[in-house]
């Protein structure tokens, strides 16, 4: 039986290979992984650029619907393929900051509060389930003496009437189709009154 003896320059050699393959091996996993996360966060920022996002509730303006703190999700590619409804809650930004509030007319339409805090949509009064408070007659707006919308505009309010600043207030006033973000379309927190919106 033969042995072989290595030689100090062979180990030292094949070491040295072994260290280099280690080396090219720790750079090919690190860019993979460069890789992966590159693809995720393209991938979250399509998500929640395109396709939806998580909206958390801040203020009263929606309750008792909606209450401070409630995490959404809203749907931001429904819109792309149809028109905001009546009663859908939206999300628009203003000043800024993203509001939240319910559609009340719809582009054409002629919106109008009266003294009893009654809204009516050409001049039908409005049968909804939302904002069962009487509107106070000083917090009327622009809605006093009725407004008539654009073909791209909506008349949106928040259903805690007496709290909210919205499409009443002359600097808010109708919002525009192209700022409608999306709609909220799911309340996931807390988990105990979660559902469909």
């Amino acid at each position: 039986m033969l042995n072989t003896v290595k030689t100090k320059d062979e180990k030292e050699i094949t070491t040295s290979a072994t260290t280099e393959v280690n080396a090219k091996n720790v750079f090919i996993e690190l860019g993979k992984m460069v890789m992966e996360f590159a693809i995720i966060l393209f991938l979250v920022l399509m998500f929640t650029s395109y396709v939806g996002q998580r909206t958390i509730v801040d203020g009263s303006s929606m309750s008792t619907t909606l209450s401070d703190k409630d995490n959404l999700f809203v749907n931001k590619i429904m819109y792309r393929f149809s028109d905001p409804q009546r009663f859908d809650v939206v999300i628009f930004p203003h000043d800024g900051i993203n509001f939240i509030k319910r559609v009340i007319a719809l582009p054409g339409e002629t919106v109008r509060i009266d003294e009893a805090g009654n809204i009516y949509i050409n001049d039908e009064i409005l049968d909804e389930s939302y904002g069962f408070e009487p509107i106070d007659p000083a917090l009327r707006g622009i809605a006093a003496e009725g407004v008539t919308l654009g073909e791209d505009e909506y008349f949106c309010m928040g259903d805690n009437r007496n709290n909210s600043y919205d499409s009443r207030f002359e600097d808010v006033g109708p919002v525009h189709r192209d700022e409608i973000l999306g709609r909220a379309t799911f309340r996931f927190f807390p988990f105990n009154k979660a559902c469909q919106l």
